[in-house]
């Protein structure tokens, strides 16, 4: 089981290093933008049209493609006040519960997810704006990210599982 957690933990941080390339992708993009609405480099090329289109999903790329990554290092928002306060055992088990809940909701936006993802392609929808793209492309993330999601959640039950009889210890960036 440890290996698999250390295999899943290189997928995760090599989805990070592929959001990283994204926003390093994104940067270059509104630069480029910025500097030929500014800049008269090309006759008649006032900016990039599509720019702020591209910026939009390139934001929605990253959020899908760290967010697992992010739950496996604890980075992401936790307020435990609650859970020091109450007795360990308590806080153990609320641990769980919570865990329980999140393992449920990553489950569900992942089966919608990829209803909505075959609906979509069946029906050819397609999102215009400057660009027309498949809405379907923009809907396969999803399901991917929250099963990786659930996977996450299912790891942090386990060490949970293993660890003394408290509030997680594991997994939680700040002390």
């Amino acid at each position: 089981m440890r290996r698999l957690a250390e295999l899943y933990g290189r997928l995760l941080a090599g989805l990070a290093l592929a959001g990283c390339a994204v926003l390093f992708l994104m940067m270059l993009v509104i630069c480029i933008d910025v500097l030929l609405r500014n800049v008269r480099i090309v006759p008649g090329m006032l900016g990039v049209p599509w720019a702020n289109e591209v910026t939009e999903y390139a934001l929605y790329f990253i959020t899908m493609l760290t967010a697992p990554w992010l739950l496996h290092r604890g980075m992401h928002i936790r307020v435990d006040v609650l859970l020091r306060a109450i007795p360990r055992p308590l806080a153990w088990y609320c641990e769980w519960l919570t865990d329980a809940i999140a393992l449920v909701c990553c489950i569900a936006l992942a089966v919608y997810g990829v209803k909505a993802g075959l609906s979509s392609h069946a029906i050819g929808g397609m999102v215009v704006k400057v660009l027309s793209v498949p809405e379907w492309w923009l809907l396969a993330p999803l399901p991917a990210t929250f099963t990786l999601l659930a996977i996450e959640v299912l790891f942090r039950m386990q060490r949970l599982y293993a660890a003394e009889r408290g509030p997680r210890t594991d997994a939680v960036s700040a002390g």
